[in-house]
């Protein structure tokens, strides 16, 4: 005799809610697995850093991991790319320009993490268009959050290529910058290119900058640690 209909309604819904629970549960388990062993295998695996050649810092807050890099290295002037104008406080660029590339969003709307919503962190976590975001500065000192990096002159070329390529460009062939949107004196946001989804997250795009240099970098690194760990804060 067939089952009445509502008992078996009921059973199917309590199929699908723990398919639901379940996969709610596995899912974050299965991505932090994912990024532990795509932190471990890396790309450029004979890589070793040279004796001499071009300083450059990867910086991190925790969360995001920048790439600090000077602003006039022989035959690559960023200056004319990244104008101190373009910053409230010109005065305060000291030769060096801290990079990232992220969620348009996310970067706009949470200056401090105290400033962190539900909401913004789920549109993160969706995706979507993205900013480029530069800092100007001082040569940085070297701590636990802030570790330097040595490339050769060609790396450091295709390093600068690579940057560039982040940036959306106007009719005048230069970034787009975002009048007023930074979150101090001394920074401000450009047009990105590209977009960012859990999968290609800000610090993949960091990573894969330094892979373009001929770095050995994780094959997928969408947390901070997962780039940070590679390099000593000597």
């Amino acid at each position: 005799m067939a089952g009445h209909p509502q008992s078996h309604f009921r059973r199917r819904f309590r199929i699908i809610v723990r398919a639901v629970l379940i996969t709610v549960v596995l899912a974050p388990l299965l991505y932090f697995l994912v990024a532990f062993i795509g932190a471990i295998v890396p790309r450029n695996a004979d890589w070793r850093e040279p004796e001499d050649g071009i300083q450059i810092f990867v910086q991190t807050n925790g969360v995001h991991v920048d790439l600090v890099l000077p602003v006039a290295v022989e035959g690559h002037d960023l200056s004319r790319l990244l104008p101190p104008d373009h910053i409230a406080r010109p005065d305060v660029a000291r030769g060096w320009a801290s990079i990232g590339w992220g969620q348009r969003e996310f970067y706009l709307e949470t200056p401090r993490w105290s400033d962190l919503t539900a909401r913004n962190a789920l549109r993160a976590v969706a995706g979507g268009d993205v900013l480029m975001h530069v800092t100007h500065g001082a040569r940085p000192d070297i701590a636990a959050d802030t570790r330097p990096v040595r490339l050769d002159p060609e790396g450091y070329a295709r390093l600068i290529a690579f940057v560039k390529r982040g940036f959306a460009q106007g009719k005048d062939g230069r970034p787009i910058p975002l009048p007023g949107t930074g979150y101090t004196y001394n920074d401000t946001f450009y047009e990105g290119r590209g977009r960012y989804s859990a999968l290609r997250t800000s610090n993949q795009w960091t990573a894969d900058a330094l892979a373009h240099a001929g770095v050995r970098i994780g094959i997928w690194t969408p947390f901070a640690q997962s780039i940070m760990w590679r390099f000593d804060a000597r």
